[in-house]
């Protein structure tokens, strides 16, 4: 059942992309709903046929499905479109949510330049280990996962001041503006896939000028970690793709300087054996080059954007009518926290 036009808008939307794997998708599922904040809604979407043993579904979590063989990507793309907070929160499928981890995360979005917010990513087996902060990306078309060291991967060791500040969050967890989303009508890049997609949305943030917040009182346990090394045609593919699609958002000269660096670099961490096969991916992605050009628009749309209303005088509108700001409602007044709501454990039907 779908909400009818006239209700009210959650002010958090939840989504959680499940492709494949139906005991992950229950882990998640079951934190969220143990720990499920005020004026949120649950958006779930499936690559696979799904029975809802829980009895969940339309009175509590959203189902929607997904076309066979759909990535994590494209079941995030469906996500968006089919949920209707003001601020976004991706939870894929095998990361779990702990209690309140979403209250300091959306008071950020109280400030209207706040673009994304980037929770704490710690280890399910020793919640006090953190193991990612974020992504960064670099001139050359490099996308870094930002995992702390020694002392810092420790909560009792973390400082703020310590930590470079993130491009914005990874794929598999982060809270979003959707007022920044609706100004790229395609959503994540399909064609960066799953490896890359979040790095493509960190450029596009960076161009909007939207700041991106690390949030260390937001703290998710982590899945399932990505494979170290990805097929090297596909390494190749799609990091060639991600940064041709960032170029517009970069000083050129250098950024294809760099550029060559990457290449080099990327080589040589693949010799012997995946060094032809990475070549061959970057290859195809450069003969692609006439998919770039209205990404290379979107990114200049963008950055005027963020320079009209950096000129825009104070109380005025930008010419045509819309406002080019990240805008959001009055922001509600922060109150202390809640008292943790306790449910029953859900149990299946016969």
């Amino acid at each position: 059942m779908m909400p009818s036009a006239t209700t009210v808008p959650p002010r958090l939307s939840i989504v959680i992309p499940s492709p494949s794997d139906e005991m992950a998708l229950e882990e998640t599922l079951v934190s969220v709903l143990e720990n499920r904040p005020d004026e949120s809604e649950i958006v779930v979407v499936l690559g696979f046929d799904y029975a809802d043993p829980w009895n969940v579904g339309d009175d509590e979590v959203r189902f929607i499905k997904a076309p066979v063989g759909s990535n994590r990507v494209a079941c995030i793309n469906l996500g968006l479109a089919a949920s209707r907070g003001r601020i976004v929160h991706l939870l894929a499928a095998g990361w779990r949510a702990t209690p309140f981890w979403t209250d300091a995360a959306v008071e950020h979005f109280n400030n209207e330049q706040v673009a994304a917010v980037v929770p704490l990513e710690v280890a399910a087996d020793d919640p006090d280990r953190i193991l990612a902060t974020g992504i960064e990306t670099s001139r050359g078309g490099r996308r870094l996962c930002l995992r702390p060291r020694g002392d810092a991967s420790r909560m009792q060791g973390f400082r703020m001041s310590e930590h470079a500040t993130p491009s914005g969050p990874t794929l598999e967890a982060g809270f979003w503006s959707r007022q920044m989303l609706d100004r790229l009508p395609n959503g994540f890049c399909l064609f960066c896939g799953d490896e890359y997609a979040d790095a493509d949305m960190a450029v596009s943030l960076r161009a909007a000028g939207g700041r991106v917040v690390l949030e260390p009182e937001s703290r998710i346990m982590a899945g399932p970690e990505r494979a170290k090394l990805q097929p090297a045609f596909k390494a190749g593919l799609f990091g060639e793709r991600l940064f041709w699609r960032s170029l517009a958002a970069e000083p050129i000269l250098s950024a294809l300087a760099l550029h060559l660096f990457e290449i080099v670099r990327h080589a040589v961490m693949r010799a012997p054996l995946g060094t032809l096969p990475m070549l061959s991916g970057r290859l195809v992605a450069l003969l692609q080059f006439g998919w770039y050009i209205p990404r290379f628009r979107e990114l200049r749309r963008l950055m005027q954007g963020q320079t009209a209303t950096l000129n825009q005088p104070v109380g005025l509108e930008p010419a045509g009518g819309g406002s080019r700001t990240l805008r959001f409602e009055e922001g509600h007044v922060r109150t202390g926290r809640p008292p943790r709501r306790r449910k029953q454990p859900l149990k299946r039907t016969a």
